[in-house]
């Protein structure tokens, strides 16, 4: 394996399971730069020699690298190194944090947090045995790591699982839409199944028995030359009845239209524009008038609007026949800018009306929502001199019936506005919208909220600490001091009882670890030591005062200065 190869493998093994960018590698190295910067001064205070800048520096670089990867190690390679490396303090922040959302299972994740404090607080305190007393030191760190660890994991945890919790709820409720779709057109497709074998069975069979009547009647020779033309145009008439039955029943049972087959008849194969000039001629072939005009430059229209713009002419053409016999009709299409008009108007009844006709009443209720689906209008009512008029608007880009603005499986607009009073339908787009906006407020933006919460948080924690620990050393201070005069009062050979009453107890955190520096004592010996009151200036040393006793008595006293590591 050549060098590009194991440089290949080995960034592929660092990225990890996780989607690694570019922009995702810079953000991890201005992250790194900004800890050891910030660390420089923890570390100048603790130790000034270059290499342990180095050191530090080199540590927080590595630990953020590879945090993705390796989150449990770094976390406790991190903790243990926090004791002996300062500058390398603040990276347990974003160890902690890393950690919390990328350790697996709780039993893992509690075991490499306890490792994590086990090692932070047994580094500490060996690497301040000789300076303080070790149980101060334990509580120090137990406090540190609860504010800078601990409270980051847990944080971390909570926000990744609820994330986590969004995402499946929001994509539960896709797979809930989805099989809602599905679901509703299956039973649309049962529903259009059912109606097509009803038309199938009733109205096909009336056709075709009025068919073979017509055409048997057709030849009768004892029929005038009128009476044969008029029983050929109702046998044409139920023969195109019967193919548009036919493509209907394709549309509602397969989704598709039939194939139309191709017969001498006056009934057009095409249902637009195209075929009104055909329903024209077959009405004037049963004698009514009608006049057909076009004004405009035609242009082609959407055929769901094509298809509106023919079902107008013959619904209207329907009506005049039934309720106007005999009076005059006009067909105009205008092509305007933006539309076509299409009107139909026809003067009085030139007699009185049938009036066994036959009607549903919901020709134009059907005409006015087919113009509505696609973006139209249409307008029905009586004319000037007692005729009546239908007219339809309709754009030439038709907005289809599955537009958005629609919800699923809402092919008719029903969805649209729900009546006063009625039940609104469940607003799932809603619904997810809400899921997605719960994801997006816990992305980046969230999680900088929570991180700006928590970091707060650890910072009254340590002012806690700080303020407690300042406290305890000011109430211990009596206990540590002893003045020129009073070192001088005391002489060897002196009871220890004698002694040890006129001396402050020494029992403070101020004097923690004095007892093993300075001078060899006594073989045997015992010592108390105190700080003196009048201290050196360069603060980088501490004057010491030792009381050394044994079999009873004070066997040796000492002034010393000790450096402070």
């Amino acid at each position: 394996m050549d060098v590009t190869s194991r440089v290949r493998a080995g960034w592929e093994w660092l990225k990890g399971p996780e989607r690694w960018t570019r922009a995702a590698l810079v953000k991890d190295c201005a992250m790194a730069a900004v800890l050891a910067l910030l660390g420089t001064p923890l570390q100048e205070l603790e130790n000034g020699a270059w290499w342990m800048h180095v050191l530090s520096v080199t540590a927080v670089v590595l630990l953020t690298l590879l945090r993705r990867r390796l989150p449990a190690t770094t976390l406790v390679v991190g903790a243990a190194i926090t004791g002996v490396l300062a500058g390398a303090f603040l990276v347990t922040l974003l160890l902690a944090w890393s950690a919390g959302r990328r350790i697996v299972g709780v039993t893992r994740a509690v075991v490499a947090f306890t490792l994590a404090f086990a090692l932070e607080v047994g580094v500490g305190v060996a690497s301040e045995w000789s300076t303080t007393r070790p149980l101060w030191v334990a509580v120090i760190v137990t406090l540190v790591f609860l504010a800078t660890t601990l409270m980051p994991g847990l944080a971390s945890r909570y926000w990744y699982q609820r994330r986590t919790l969004l995402h499946a709820l929001q994509e539960r409720n896709a797979q809930l839409l989805r099989e809602r779709v599905m679901i509703a057109g299956q039973a649309r497709l049962r529903e259009r199944q059912r109606i097509a074998q009803d038309m199938h069975d009733s109205l096909g069979h009336q056709l075709a028995l009025i068919s073979v009547h017509t055409g048997a009647l057709e030849v009768d020779p004892a029929l005038t030359d009128r009476q044969r033309e008029v029983v050929g145009v109702l046998r044409q008439a139920s023969v195109g009845a019967m193919h548009e039955l036919r493509e209907v029943v394709g549309i509602l049972r397969d989704g598709v239209e039939a194939p139309v087959v191709v017969e001498e008849s006056t009934q057009p194969s095409a249902r637009g524009v195209a075929g009104i000039g055909a329903v024209v001629d077959a009405a004037r072939a049963a004698g009514t008038r009608v006049a057909l005009t076009a004004a405009g430059q035609p242009r082609p229209l959407a055929p769901a609007c094509d298809h509106a713009a023919y079902r107008i002419v013959q619904e209207a053409l329907t009506n005049a026949y039934k309720h106007a016999p005999g009076a005059a009709i006009t067909v105009e299409l205008r092509y305007e800018d933006d539309s076509l008009v299409v009107e139909i108007a026809n003067g009085p009844a030139a007699g009185p009306g049938r009036g066994d006709v036959v009607s549903g009443g919901q020709g134009l209720t059907g005409l006015r929502e087919r113009a509505r689906l696609v973006g139209g209008m249409v307008h029905a009512g009586p004319a000037e001199g007692g005729g009546f008029r239908v007219a339809g608007v309709l754009p030439y880009d038709a907005e289809p019936a599955g537009a958005p603005g629609r919800g699923p499986g809402d092919d008719f607009g029903q969805l649209a506005a729900a009546p006063s009073g009625a039940t609104a339908p469940m607003d799932w787009a809603a619904v997810d919208r809400e899921l997605a906006a719960g994801v997006r407020r816990s992305g980046p933006a969230g999680g900088v909220a929570l991180g700006c919460g928590i970091a707060f948080a650890a910072v009254v924690l340590l002012l806690i600490v700080v303020v407690a620990i300042v406290a305890l050393v000011a109430s211990s201070a009596d206990n540590a001091f002893l003045s020129q005069a009073e070192y001088d009062r005391v002489s060897v050979g002196q009871s220890e009882a004698e002694v040890r009453q006129a001396l402050p107890s020494g029992d403070s955190v101020m004097t923690g670890g004095l007892d093993r520096k300075g001078p060899a004592k006594p073989p045997g010996a015992q010592c108390l030591v105190l700080l003196d009151t009048d201290q050196p200036e360069n603060l980088t040393s501490d004057r010491v005062f030792r009381f050394c006793f044994r079999d009873g008595k004070l066997v040796e006293k000492q002034a010393y200065q000790v450096d402070q590591d």
